[in-house]
């Protein structure tokens, strides 16, 4: 049995015991009133992920207006857009084939606040997305588990063993990964917890990002890793989507992992990503996550650093 509320004329219908609702009664665009939007955050804050059907009027310039409304748009550091502005391409044939759990762009300092993906093309069969909330994958751990991940610190990089992850990966999937994904290296030591700047909840930030736990060695930092990302892939912690062409889901990037499931075969899967900046996380300590590489994040080929329009002093 579903669980629906109805503010003024949005539906959010509940779809999953600890993440996921469906809204319904508003056809996206730049031009939603303030109330509209704020009754989507809202949503999206409580649920983590949400999702809209029927929403085929869509392009890339009404995506990104739409996303635009939730804060300031961010491209990816290093892949290039698909409309030469903020659209990211998740194409099948050129290897975006996301089957790895992860938090997306958390090899930089400000990751990005929220994610916002069209379906433009889907299989047939196949090519769902999993998302997990790490809220309740913190908050539902042991004690003596939730005081040690309090205490922990995390190196995330876009180099990472590709090949090891997908060793069916096709020649340009390989190539695209390595002179396109890190055409720059990033390295970031974040909190594996990091306290939710707008819902002051507890999340664990981890994924395939992740290069090991700092002051540890190998075995016993994958063996942290292992223990806490299980916690977050657990099938209760997580809610599955079945795309329809014109989907569009939203997840709250600080809160959440996704998986895209890599079993439609050799058949057509497009989607279209745009992220709103974030802002630098915080552990409980007070810590807050610091770029080891390079210096400085450079600017993509459009628009702003990842974090510029939450950096303290920023005109933004």
């Amino acid at each position: 049995m579903t669980t629906a509320t109805r503010t003024h004329h949005l539906t959010v219908t509940k779809i999953g015991g600890r993440l996921g609702a469906e809204i319904g009664g508003v056809r996206l665009s730049g031009a939603l009133s303030e109330e509209t939007i704020a009754q989507i955050r809202a949503a999206l804050l409580t649920h983590k992920v949400v999702f809209f059907r029927g929403q085929e009027h869509l392009d890339e310039a009404g995506h990104e207006a739409f996303a635009q409304r939730l804060g300031e748009l961010v491209a990816h550091p290093t892949v290039p857009s698909a409309d030469g502005r903020y659209s990211l391409g998740i194409d099948s044939h050129h290897g975006a084939r996301a089957n790895q759990w992860h938090t997306d762009v958390t090899f930089v300092p400000a990751y990005p606040a929220f994610s916002v993906l069209r379906a433009v093309t889907v299989p047939p069969y196949g090519g769902n997305t999993l998302w997990a909330n790490t809220a309740t994958a913190y908050s539902s751990l042991p004690e003596p588990l939730r005081a040690l991940a309090d205490r922990l610190r995390a190196v995330h990089s876009n180099e990472y063993d590709y090949a090891a992850l997908r060793p069916d990966a096709v020649p340009e999937a390989l190539a695209q990964y390595r002179e396109v994904f890190t055409s720059t290296t990033f390295l970031t030591e974040h909190p594996v917890v990091r306290v939710h700047p707008e819902t002051d909840e507890r999340t664990l930030l981890l994924g395939n990002f992740v290069q090991r736990i700092s002051g540890l060695t190998g075995r016993d930092s994958r063996t942290l890793v292992d223990l806490f990302q299980a916690h977050i892939e657990a099938p209760e912690n997580t809610v599955r989507w079945q795309w329809n062409v014109g989907d569009v889901a939203i997840w709250d990037n600080r809160a959440t992992q996704h998986y895209g499931v890599d079993d439609s075969d050799e058949h057509e899967r497009t989607l279209r990503r745009v992220t709103v900046d974030g802002d630098v996380p915080f552990g409980p300590d007070g810590r807050p996550s610091v770029l080891l590489s390079p210096e400085t994040v450079p600017a993509p080929a459009f628009g702003i650093p990842s974090g510029a329009s939450t950096a303290v002093g920023s005109a933004g």
